[in-house]
């Protein structure tokens, strides 16, 4: 963000009238994280039955990270 524009959004939390310049450097999507709090992609070797567990659990990767993190006191 320009810093001639104005931020969107005041201190008590109100939303300013979107002008037509807002418009013009508006951007689809949520803005990237940090690059430390991103997920990054490991390859895992697991056996078929931890695999089949992981799935009837819901996200498999969402599960397998909730389960380690639990497990490694994180």
């Amino acid at each position: 963000m320009g810093s001639d524009r104005q931020p969107l959004i005041d201190a008590d939390g109100e939303v300013r009238e979107i002008t037509l310049e807002d418009m013009k450097n508006a951007r689809r999507g949520r803005p990237p994280l940090p690059a430390q709090r991103r997920k990054q992609r490991v390859n895992l070797m697991l056996e078929p039955k931890v695999i089949e567990a992981l799935k009837a659990r819901g996200v498999m990767s969402a599960e397998a990270n909730r389960l380690l993190k639990e497990a490694l006191g994180l």
